[in-house]
């Protein structure tokens, strides 16, 4: 699944160890998310989406994932 956290993290100037202290998980989970090795539970995605004050569709693209 494709995001935008690596974007919204460097807009604002952010370390992925920064980030991931922010939301409650470790640096490797972001790492992970960011390279699409890791697809984030929908608690993580959650936080993540709050942290940067969007939607979860909005840091989350759903479009190539299977229904």
């Amino acid at each position: 699944m494709k995001n935008r956290i690596r974007e919204l993290r460097k807009a604002r100037k952010l370390s992925q160890e920064e980030l991931a202290l922010a939301v409650g998980t470790t640096r490797q989970t972001i790492t992970s998310i960011e390279i699409g090795k890791y697809t984030a539970s929908l608690v993580l995605a959650y936080k993540i989406s709050r942290y940067f004050q969007l939607t979860i569709e909005e840091v989350f693209d759903f479009s190539e994932t299977e229904e």
